[in-house]
């Protein structure tokens, strides 16, 4: 049979032998390693790794030698053929910049993933959706309505089978319940200042302050509001000529870009998580 590619993440506590066991059982395999990339916390005295390879027998014999091999070193181990696109569902409101940037790089094949439905609070990025030949879903929401709004929403999880949910600037606070079902697989954006500016119109406090530099920030969602383990942020640097205008617009175009980094690599499983934080294993 012909190689296939795969990718192996795994954790476990941190000890010698490790990335030797692992790479003797895939030559043991004959699988060629392309890309390998691990890390030691000392804080958590884990161990993390990534492996990309190719391997010329089934994944089913993989999966046995992993099986075997993992209680000897208490891994925690996941192996994905790489041609798999994850799935994602995608939750936004009215702000259309960040998910018209995945459609695009999606359809411009700068994104592997394959973008399976959008949900939304709102009926106004139906025509943008659609435009892009993808589902859209308006769950409308309000304080008594929110739980069976929600109960919906697992049920498009479920029902597209997506394997990634990303709140592309989704402006309402998911539930604990939900967020607890989502751990894991669910990416939020959101802007990030310093020093932090919350509520109403945060870019209009921003140049009111005199900032100098803006942000955004890509992370987990948790039931700890915008405080979920963080895969990825950037800023950029403003001055006293830029109007607030301005800067919602330097805003939404770094929201965009962390964003994207933050999907691809969880989609290329290059984020592994490390308790309240995460281990990112970019190429």
């Amino acid at each position: 049979m012909s190689a296939a590619e795969y990718v192996l993440t795994l954790s476990c506590p941190d000890r010698p032998g490790v990335v030797a066991a692992v790479s003797g059982m895939l030559a043991g395999y004959g699988c060629n390693i392309t890309e390998s990339q691990q890390f030691g916390d000392r804080d958590s005295e884990r161990f993390f790794m990534r492996v990309q390879f190719s391997a010329p027998v089934p994944e089913d014999e993989l999966r046995a030698a992993l099986a075997a091999l993992a209680p000897e070193f208490g891994m925690e181990v996941n192996l994905r053929a790489a041609a798999v696109r994850p799935r994602v569902l995608i939750m936004v409101s009215k702000f259309d910049h960040c998910l018209n940037d995945l459609l695009h790089r999606v359809r411009s094949g700068l994104l592997d993933i394959e973008i399976v439905a959008v949900v939304s609070n709102h009926p106004d990025l139906r025509p943008l959706t659609q435009s892009h030949g993808v589902d859209y879903h308006h769950l409308p929401v309000t304080p008594e309505t929110k739980a069976r709004q929600e109960a919906e929403v697992l049920t498009l999880v479920e029902h597209y089978q997506a394997d990634l949910v990303v709140l592309a600037r989704y402006m309402q606070v998911l539930s604990q319940d939900l967020c607890e079902k989502l751990a894991g697989r669910a990416i939020n954006i959101h802007h990030s200042f310093l020093p932090s500016f919350k509520g109403a119109k945060p870019y209009h406090q921003a140049h009111a302050r005199g900032v100098k530099l803006i942000g955004a920030t890509a992370h987990y969602v948790t039931s700890d509001l915008d405080e979920g383990p963080i895969i990825e942020q950037e800023v950029a640097r403003v001055n006293h000529s830029h109007s607030p205008e301005d800067l919602v617009a330097i805003g939404r175009d770094v929201e965009c870009l962390v964003l994207a980094r933050a999907v691809k690599w969880h989609a290329e499983q290059r984020v592994l998580l490390d308790g309240h934080k995460t281990i990112v294993f970019p190429r």
